[in-house]
């Protein structure tokens, strides 16, 4: 099956959402002095990786349409795989979501039940597809609520177990928001001449001054919500590796904005998944570490 390869990269975004979770847990470990047990992390990461899997199989089905009509190469319009093969995937992630959930706890079957509660709720367009279309900004910031719904369940499976939610944990939900705006915003910058007709890219959108101004915008939040997370763990490089990052990205949008090539619209990208995975080694991993 061609669909892991071209929609769903297993070692690409296996390293991210490994990082993601571990930084999660590492994160909220520093906020309640308690110890990591490996198995819930283990858990976190399979059910974090299963959870962002579900999220690609809601999207072929979202948009099944739109791909038949404009992007025929994917392939679910070649015929590679098919819905009902996907449904059955999802359900079988499920399954195995739920098993290790019980296994940690029903409050984990709980949260978990969150996730999937939103989940069905992004794939149904939260009932107001044709509203959410025409608004492009609403359709960004609700969607990527999920993401702090991920890092709340892999940080639960340290604070769950050890005390009460630590109020500070809200300033690393606030940082994976703000970084699925990135991510997001950064994969859909393209050049011009790399645009397709139907795609709805946020070049294509809004234009490239607007698209790039609105990439570094949600860095900034991420910058803001990172130091603010830094400082409640009093861990001083996290800080100096997100203002190190904002200086880089600025290179980088400045550079795209003066030549929107291809090349550059891909360091884009690239960057926001390079943010994406120091600010949560910085905040959550290397402190264990090198502590």
């Amino acid at each position: 099956m061609d669909l892991p390869k071209e929609r769903f990269p297993v070692f690409k975004h296996g390293l991210l959402i490994a990082i993601f979770s571990a930084g999660a847990i590492g994160y909220s470990q520093q906020l309640t002095g308690g110890s990591i047990d490996p198995g819930a992390a283990i858990v976190a990461f399979i059910v974090l990786f299963l959870a962002f899997l579900q999220l690609r199989i809601a999207d072929e089905f979202k948009d099944f349409e739109d791909d038949f009509r404009y992007r025929p190469y994917r392939p679910v319009p070649r015929g590679l795989v098919t819905l009902s093969e996907l449904k059955a995937i999802g359900w079988g992630c499920a399954t195995i979501q739920l098993g290790l959930s019980i296994a940690l706890g029903w409050k984990f079957v709980a949260l978990l039940a969150l996730i999937w509660l939103y989940t069905n709720l992004m794939r149904h367009e939260f009932f107001i597809p044709d509203w959410l279309k025409s608004h492009p900004i609403a359709y960004l910031l609700s969607h990527m609520a999920i993401m702090p719904l991920l890092a709340l369940y892999a940080s639960s499976c340290d604070w769950l177990r050890s005390s009460s939610f630590p109020t500070p944990l809200l300033w690393f939900l606030a940082v994976s928001y703000a970084n699925g705006l990135a991510i997001e915003l950064g994969r859909k910058i393209r050049a011009p001449e790399a645009e397709e007709p139907g795609v709805e890219t946020y070049t294509a959108l809004w234009g490239q001054t607007n698209a790039i101004a609105a990439w570094l915008g949600s860095l900034w939040l991420a910058g803001i919500a990172a130091i603010g997370a830094a400082v409640q763990i009093r861990y001083w490089v996290a800080i100096a590796v997100v203002l190190a990052l904002l200086g880089i990205s600025i290179v980088l949008a400045g550079r795209f904005w003066l030549r929107p090539t291809v090349k550059s619209a891909q360091s884009i990208e690239l960057m926001a998944g390079i943010w994406t995975l120091l600010v949560n080694l910085s905040l959550g991993v290397l402190p264990l570490l090198l502590s």
